[in-house]
């Protein structure tokens, strides 16, 4: 693991810990924190960040927003868990608030963002052999180049990036990917009439914030209901207000027929997610047939529902949608002062990137994340060059201003 050389020892020595005893599957920022509250967070030592990473757009209302903490508080004090062997007080409600909040029929409650997806290619296949007639084992799922959805075997089995799939094989059959933000390529996919489903991230936030054309997300929809082909929506990370709509589809006025959720539904407390579809596809799935433990358990629907409340009284997806244009027009200007530096600059709402003109090898991003940590700034490269910016979306104008110079120092002083 890389550590500041400048560290203080209790973080060095927490780091070392973790890199002594846990697993070696993650490379984090040489930060330690222990602490957060709205848009910072505290180290160890004290001293205080603006997070720009948001958990991966898991805390968009916010860390320990004091709404969600109460929810969580009293329901803890209450009923924690009862398993789906008995009923719960909260999960027929939390089921109502949910369906109407995003307006479809039903919902099935699991825990991580990877099981929702699992979850919503589990319905399309049953959905593609028990209503659209498709031979048994032959239904086919469309993925698409620079997916991310997590790192179980069907995840990395329709995967294109090498560190995720690379000796795990044998891999899921049944998974077809063609390339991103590319309407022939889907047209001739779909040609085969086994196709169950086309699942696809609105914007590809671990491929870098890669955003379509305007055109392509509408016209793939079509494609789908003209082939009686399920469009699934992995809007987990893009969903919940961060791109300035309650959900990224909203910008394009249309509704997946199976919505994914998770991380910022639970407000970044505890693992809650959703799989939201109709009565046809959802009632194809049986008792016994699939579930989890902990999914829908009352205390994750006691949060998930106030988690909910807080993004429509608090009006995140406006504050987004405004934030977001800012951020974008104070990058810009970046951009054309250090054209050497910055390729590109890219999102919608508060999901942004900046593309730095450099290889994927290349340390320099890494370099530029750890000098805005020195200046009070968390964020984090993906792919090797690209640099992604989602604070949560509670942040106000004046600390974006302030988070905007903070970023334009570390890139104005920057020598590679």
């Amino acid at each position: 693991m890389e550590v500041l050389t400048t560290a203080p020892a209790l973080s060095s020595e927490l780091m070392e810990l973790e890199d002594r005893y846990n697993a070696h599957n993650y490379h984090p920022l040489p930060v330690v924190l222990e602490r957060g509250l709205g848009v910072h967070v505290w180290d160890v030592e004290g001293k205080r960040y603006y997070d720009f990473l948001s958990a991966y757009s898991a805390v968009n209302q916010g860390h320990c927003h004091p709404r969600i903490i109460n929810a969580l508080t009293e329901q803890a004090q209450k009923l924690t868990l009862t398993s789906r062997a008995f009923y719960n007080n909260l999960l027929g409600e939390y089921a109502r608030f949910i369906t109407n909040y995003f307006g479809y029929d039903r919902v099935l409650p699991m825990n991580t963002g990877v099981e929702g997806g699992e979850t919503a290619l589990k319905l399309a296949r049953k959905w593609a052999y028990e209503v659209k007639g498709v031979p048994a084992n032959q239904a086919k799922i469309i993925f698409v180049e620079g997916n991310f959805w997590g790192r179980t075997l069907a995840a990395i089995s329709s995967s294109t990036d090498p560190s995720s799939f690379k000796n795990y094989g044998p891999y899921m059959p049944g998974f077809e990917i063609i390339p991103y933000n590319d309407i022939p390529a889907l047209e001739k996919a779909l040609q085969d009439p086994n196709v169950a489903g086309f699942m696809v991230e609105p914007i590809q936030g671990e491929a870098g914030v890669f955003v379509p054309d305007e055109t392509y997300l509408p016209a793939a929809y079509q494609l789908c209901r003209d082939k009686r082909v399920l469009f699934i929506a992995d809007e987990v990370q893009t969903g919940i207000a961060r791109t300035g709509k309650l959900l990224c589809c909203d910008h394009f006025g249309f509704k997946p027929d199976i919505l994914i959720l998770g991380k910022a539904l639970s407000g970044g407390v505890l693992p809650v997610s959703a799989v939201l579809t109709s009565d046809e596809v959802m009632l194809t799935i049986k008792p016994g047939e699939h579930g989890s433990t902990f999914g829908g358990n009352p205390l994750a629907c006691a949060v998930a529902m106030e988690a909910l409340k807080v993004v429509t009284d608090e009006k995140l997806a406006e504050n987004a949608e405004k934030l977001g244009q800012m951020f974008r027009a104070r990058m810009t200007d970046l951009q054309q002062k250090r054209p050497d530096l910055i390729t590109l600059v890219r999102g919608k709402g508060l999901l942004n990137a900046v593309v730095i003109n450099d290889t994927e090898d290349s340390h320099t991003a890494w370099d530029i994340c750890l000098k805005m940590a020195e200046k009070g700034l968390l964020a984090k490269p993906t792919h090797g060059n690209i640099i992604r910016f989602a604070p949560p979306l509670v942040i106000d104008a004046f600390q974006l201003e302030v988070c905007c110079d903070t970023i334009e120092s570390v890139f104005l002083s920057y020598q590679k």
